[in-house]
């Protein structure tokens, strides 16, 4: 996992190319909505996307992690199918409804029944590399959708600029990365970590909630700024030292949210002693997400080192998909 972490910048450059390389069968057109739909590792870059879209977009973005599509899904809307194995049940069931409600369908995988399904309908997919767990191939996911909705006029080509200063910085800074990211693994190791962040980067915050979830094989829990204020902030009420929060910052952060979280730190000191700041790098929204998502990710395989675990393995969820298929 270590080695796959420290090649996220190549992938986000192969990214690149296989998005500007593939040629959409599926003519520019109106929708209105877009759906992606997908789970784990394989849909939570729309769900990065969708933080992303939020003050862009004109139609409803929404992400769907269910076997089940919502009611809305028409002839009008474009549904994204997002499954790195190609084989995801649930994804795979969403797939067929959207083909039923006659939606533009663009598959994104590394093959598996998605493509197959895809290569039988003629619809758009675009392929990427296979044989890697899927939560280590984000960059290939995320990137394709932003070149699906940028096909489609929903937005525009800028990510690409971003995303290639985000790769040069990561590169140059490779080093001080993991050495922040040691320093975070050994003050949250021992400790049930608590990921708070702002709205425009709640995907990043349940990105990395995930990561230590399947790399670090910790259960961990994320909040949002000022949702949490008006519910979770009471739990904030006893002794907690096996509690490590961990806010995710920029300095851009809404003035209200800043204040926020400055209150919460106060309230929540009472109880832990352990809170961590991080502060993206970069000046573009795309530079400061790939700066926490390397940098989390460095944090997630550190701490499954610490504990003396295999960051790759997810026997777990191997026994579940078994006993599903046994059903």
């Amino acid at each position: 996992m270590k080695k796959l972490v420290l090649d996220f910048p190549i992938q986000l450059q192969e990214a690149i190319i296989i998005g500007k390389n593939h040629r959409f069968i599926t003519p520019d057109t109106e929708f209105n909505n877009v759906v992606v739909t997908g789970l784990g590792g394989s849909g939570i870059g729309g769900s990065i996307v969708q933080n992303y879209v939020f003050d862009k977009l004109k139609i409803p973005f929404l992400v769907n992690k269910d076997y089940f599509l919502p009611s809305f899904v028409n002839k009008k809307s474009l549904v994204i199918v997002c499954s790195y194995s190609g084989n995801t049940e649930e994804t795979l069931m969403a797939m067929q409804q959207a083909k039923k409600a006659k939606a533009t369908i663009v598959c994104i995988t590394s093959g598996g029944q998605v493509a197959e399904f895809a290569n039988k309908k003629r619809l758009d997919c675009i392929l990427v590399p296979a044989g890697m767990p899927p939560r280590s191939c984000i960059g290939y996911s995320l990137v394709q959708i932003l070149y699906v909705l940028s096909h489609f006029k929903l937005i525009g080509n800028h990510f690409e600029t971003e995303i290639k200063a985000a790769i040069k910085y990561m590169k140059a800074e490779e080093n001080e990365t993991q050495k922040k990211a040691l320093a975070i693994a050994k003050k949250i190791s021992g400790k049930l970590p608590v990921i708070y962040s702002a709205p425009p980067f709640e995907g990043v915050a349940i990105r990395f909630r995930q990561q230590i979830n399947e790399n670090s094989k910790l259960l961990c829990w994320n909040g949002v700024v000022p949702e949490m204020n008006h519910n979770e902030l009471v739990g904030w009420r006893d002794d907690a030292q096996d509690k490590a929060v961990i806010i995710l910052r920029t300095k851009e952060d809404f003035d209200r949210t800043q204040t926020r979280m400055e209150i919460n730190k106060k309230i929540i000191k009472k109880h832990t002693s352990t809170i961590i700041e991080i502060y993206a790098e970069g000046k573009s929204y795309w530079e400061k997400v790939f700066y926490f998502i390397h940098l989390t990710d460095w944090i997630s395989v550190i701490l499954a080192d610490i504990r003396e675990l295999d960051a790759t393995e997810v026997k777990v969820i191997d026994f579940l998909k078994k006993s599903l298929s046994k059903v």
